[in-house]
């Protein structure tokens, strides 16, 4: 696959401060890329960097392999050939769909924008409705009338900015879901940028995690849930808690509740304090185990049940369950641990 956009050694501030931090990321051609990061971590600032609203202090932007943005100079936005998505759909209340679609199509004749309008409207399922206004239209519906005005004009690159937030849980998920196969199906390269993990997991082929200013792991979602780089992205993706430890071989790790093997080697020698993280899904019901744990709290998820088990020396674990397994807080119930990911971190 092509590169289409590439950032080497980006560096962003506001004033005195810097919010980015020698940034460095790719992006192929049809891929779905998402930056993901809690409030304040500067993605956002990162996308408005390619979008070209924020200059470079440092490093480089380049799409299709041109330059256009480094210290000092930056190509306008209009000449970037890209679409956005914001997070409050910036739609027009005064003009209908067809012209809020075709706001980015004037330099084509008349029956062209309305060949495209038609097109864009299919695309997103909102097939006959080119004469409503966005009042009359739900969120999502709007959402997906924002999506289509930013595809109309056939950009090279796509830059959505936290679009679902506005958006109940479950139409986030459904709306990620159909956004997704809309873009595999145009052959669309997008950049977005989230603090929802979930949508990030649902939308992107690679996930960024961004950390004050820093981009510390660029991987699959699947990695980023079971092999974290470090502390930070350990915490920060997914659910788990961590369980003080000894390392007694490169790949075994000693805790309260027994000595476990995992999938990876560590170089930091026998005996070594760790912390071992351990997620509701390595944590397995068993009737018949020796390990029987206190349940503290419970949480309905539908499907499943979240407990909160108490441990021996007064720690905490998190197990999920079948829904059909509903036992009494109080109760004991019995565990046992498959963590073939074996995450560990020396302690500090």
């Amino acid at each position: 696959m092509s590169e289409l956009l590439s950032l080497k050694g980006v560096q962003c501030s506001y004033e005195d401060r810097t919010v980015v931090r020698d940034l460095t990321m790719h992006v192929n051609r049809g891929s779905l890329v998402c930056l993901l990061g809690p409030s304040g971590c500067g993605k956002t600032t990162v996308l408005r960097a390619i979008a070209g609203f924020h200059p470079l202090d440092a490093g480089e932007i380049c799409i299709h392999g041109r330059p256009v943005s480094s210290p000092g100079y930056t190509l306008p936005p209009e000449k970037r050939r890209l679409g956005m998505v914001f997070q409050d759909y910036a739609l027009f209340p005064h003009l209908d769909l067809a012209k809020n679609i075709a706001f980015g199509l004037r330099h084509l004749p008349e029956n062209r924008q309305k060949q495209v309008v038609q097109a864009m409207l299919e695309v997103v399922g909102l097939e006959g409705m080119d004469h409503r206004y966005p009042h009359e239209l739900s969120g999502g519906q709007q959402q997906r009338v924002a999506l289509a005005r930013a595809l109309a004009p056939q950009p090279d690159l796509l830059l959505m900015d936290e679009p679902f937030s506005n958006l109940d849980v479950e139409l986030r998920e459904r709306l990620s879901e159909e956004v997704r196969q809309i873009l595999k199906k145009q052959g669309i390269t997008m950049v977005l940028v989230t603090h929802d993990q979930h949508e990030a997991f649902a939308l992107g082929d690679q996930v960024g995690v961004m950390h004050e200013g820093s981009l510390l792991q660029w991987d699959t979602p699947y990695n980023l849930y079971h092999e974290p780089n470090c502390r930070f992205v350990a915490d920060f993706i997914g659910q788990g808690v961590f369980l003080g430890g000894r390392l007694t071989s490169p790949d075994r790790v000693e805790t309260e509740l027994g000595e476990y093997q995992g999938n990876r080697a560590y170089d930091w020698g026998a005996g070594t304090p760790v912390e071992v993280l351990l997620r509701p899904d390595d944590i397995i019901p068993d009737p018949d185990s020796t390990l029987q744990l206190e349940i503290l709290q419970k949480a309905f998820k539908g499907a499943e049940i979240m407990y909160t088990l108490k441990l021996p020396n007064g720690g905490r674990l998190l197990s999920l369950f079948p829904s059909h397994a509903d036992h009494r807080i109080g109760e004991k119930v019995g565990i046992r641990i498959e963590a073939d990911h074996l995450v560990a971190f020396p302690q500090t």
